[in-house]
């Protein structure tokens, strides 16, 4: 059945004549006759009473009535209700971000934006920095927000995935601070590695710090917990379990309070980019207009 079947059916029901309602539904009448015949052969029952004027419903299209107007109501919300749902999907700004920049870097990152302009609602995802590549790669998401340093491998191909510095950050290897304000832990001393909290294969940051310092860390350092989190590590580090590499950003408050100590000197800190990155083909117009603001 064609479901405008149903409108003609209710255009004639509302005008009892076919010229008029034909007229109405934009088409001849031997056209739209044709339709309403082909209706009531789907139902197998004639539904309009011909033989008077106006034209009037048998006792079988009284009773097809409200499912017919009942069925061309819903679809008609439904339509609506899609064609909202497409608008505003299409004014909504899809973020993936990596776990520690969804806390401390976005926030005050999109209010810089918001007093210049108003922002299309806003979708984030928080995820290790692997799964946002994905999310990237699959189209789920308009723009990853990531740290980035140069060494370490990137699993978005520059040509597809074009990207800009937003911001500035440092990895920074700490530890718990000791009864004497120094670190608990300490790199580059004595013979025995130190105890490393180290990020999994998932976490960007991870991938920074092994590129960063390759050989040194077989060298100096013995992982004694693997977490994706920085957050994680940042509480085992706190609680005196070996070094961590955190960003500054995360820490700033634990260095003020003296909760955490460098554990090494300058030379160990690996300084990064936060980088934003889209899809090079067309974002719809509120994500461009977003990227033309990030851009300028």
């Amino acid at each position: 059945m064609d479901l405008s079947w149903l409108e003609d059916f209710l255009a004639l029901v509302a005008s009892g004549n076919f010229s008029r309602a034909a007229e109405a539904r934009h088409m001849t009448q031997p056209a739209f006759s044709r339709r309403i015949r082909a209706l009531e052969d789907w139902v197998g029952v004639p539904l309009f009473d011909r033989d008077g004027q106006p034209v009037s419903l048998t006792a079988a299209g009284s009773r097809f009535r409200p499912a017919a107007t009942e069925l061309v109501r819903r679809l008609a919300e439904a339509r609506a209700e899609a064609r909202d749902a497409e608008r505003a999907a299409a004014a909504t700004l899809h973020f993936a971000a990596t776990h520690v920049l969804s806390a401390t870097f976005f926030p005050a990152w999109l209010r810089r934006f918001e007093a210049a302009t108003s922002l299309a609602a806003i979708r984030l995802m928080s995820e290790t920095m692997q799964t946002c590549e994905q999310l990237m790669l699959q189209g789920e998401a308009q723009f990853l927000l990531c740290h980035h340093h140069p060494a370490a491998a990137c699993g978005l191909d520059p040509v597809r995935f074009p990207s800009i510095k937003v911001g500035d950050d440092v990895l920074l290897p700490v530890s718990a601070a000791d009864g004497r304000g120094g670190p608990r832990h300490r790199l580059a001393t004595g013979s025995e590695p130190a105890p490393y909290l180290a990020y999994s294969t998932e976490s960007g940051m991870g991938r920074i710090v092994r590129a960063a310092f390759a050989e040194d860390h077989s060298k100096r350092l013995h992982p004694v917990v693997t977490s994706h989190l920085a957050s994680a590590l940042r509480a085992m580090a706190q609680d005196g379990r070996g070094i961590a590499w955190l960003p500054q950003s995360l820490i700033a408050e634990d260095l003020d309070h003296g909760i955490l100590r460098p554990a090494g000197d300058d030379a160990w800190n690996i300084p990064v980019e936060i980088r934003l990155f889209r899809a090079r083909g067309p974002l719809g117009e509120a994500a461009e207009r977003f990227w033309s603001l990030c851009a300028g």
